[in-house]
């Protein structure tokens, strides 16, 4: 027989949290790991708070929250604090209860303030790599490098002269034009060198390649490991033509070690990077680039069939990229200043491996 469309909403639910959640959820398998590691970071928990006063929110479950966000692309913490309200799997990842109050979004911001000033994402990240059943995914001798713009939170309009000359006009005059005035840049000479953002002063005007855009933008590097594609380094600095051979090679020289690897495409096909990369003891297997140029890549690294294994593991890099800014929510940063932004993309990278982990381990038992 057909059921009757009723409402009847029970005083008490006796079914517990735990049983809501499906067995082979792939939350599970990130919580076990996410828990472990906070346990070796109590240490610097403990240094971010005062010894009396009132508790604040937990800074556990302050990075579990932070890294659903990650995870689902809750686009801020105001959405994030109101699909906790009603969300049950979330409140099981983080640990509340069906009846533990949702915290409110400004004191939320707050206390995740003190994550940032410990530096807490960048621990996190090396802990998770440095778990036990972790370490044995990873490569030691073969890496990729890739670097990539990351589009700030800042209008083109914000990049006026640092002399404080007179923004370029539009095509009205008047105060009725409101605070969003129509700009026109026809023949004004924007550079990084005479201008300036006035929301993100540490955003830089930057061109991806030949006949594409300028955006004001900050450059996030990677470097993965060529076994299963995870990263073992994230690093966020100035966007500009040769940031990306620059931190490619001070992550060489603080995680490879002499006789390694390092695939990188054909930006870094460049006289200064591949002869860093021989200085510190590592094979430079660069794509070459040999367009009405030499290419600083010759026969002796390109005979090798290693060399051929390396440009092809090499585009395993372009993937954790796009999850970061897809998923992760990363292609055009929510928030103002490098070291924010950077806090952001290396817990965001960690994300990537939390999420990647798991399915490893069960591929290799």
């Amino acid at each position: 027989m057909r059921g009757a469309d009723q409402r009847s909403e029970g005083i008490f639910s006796y079914v517990r949290l735990e049983q809501r959640v499906p067995a082979h959820h792939p939350l599970r398998a990130i919580r076990d790991l996410v828990d472990t590691a906070p346990k070796d970071l109590s240490r610097d928990f403990a240094r971010l708070y005062a010894r009396h006063g009132r508790p604040s929110i937990p800074p556990e479950r302050l990075l579990r929250a932070l890294l659903l966000q990650a995870f689902y692309t809750v686009r801020s913490e105001r959405q994030l604090m109101e699909q906790l309200d009603y969300n049950l799997l979330f409140r099981w990842y983080l640990g509340l209860s069906m009846d533990d109050p949702v915290w409110d979004a400004a004191v939320f911001c707050k206390n995740r303030d003190r994550l940032l000033d410990g530096d807490i994402a960048a621990k996190f990240f090396v802990t998770v790599l440095n778990l036990p059943q972790v370490r044995g995914l990873l490569s030691s001798e073969h890496f990729s490098v890739d670097g990539t713009p990351i589009e700030a939170w800042a209008s083109m309009k914000s990049f006026v002269p640092k002399d404080g000359g007179d923004p370029p006009s539009g095509k009205q005059s008047g105060s009725s034009q409101g605070r969003n005035a129509e700009r026109d840049f026809h023949g004004e000479k924007r550079k990084n060198d005479t201008h300036c953002s006035t929301t993100d002063v540490d955003a830089r005007l930057f061109r991806k390649g030949a006949g594409k855009e300028a955006k004001l933008c900050h450059m996030g590097h990677l470097m993965t490991e060529n076994r299963n594609g995870l990263i073992i380094d994230a690093r966020l600095t100035e966007a500009n033509g040769t940031a990306e051979r620059t931190t490619a090679l001070d992550m060489i020289e603080d995680n490879a070690r002499p006789g390694s690897t390092v695939g990188a495409d054909m930006n870094y096909d460049a006289a200064d990077f591949v002869a860093g990369c021989r200085e510190r003891g590592c094979t430079p297997h660069v794509s070459q680039n040999d367009t009405n140029r030499r290419s600083a890549i010759d026969a002796r690294t390109t005979r090798h069939p290693g060399y051929r294994i390396s440009t092809i593991k090499r585009k395993r890099i372009e993937e954790p990229f796009g999850w970061i800014k897809t998923v992760g929510g990363l292609r055009k940063t929510r928030h103002r200043g490098r070291g924010l932004v950077e806090w952001f993309f290396v817990l965001t990278a960690a994300a990537y491996n939390l999420v990647r982990i798991p399915k490893m381990l069960a591929t290799t038992g």
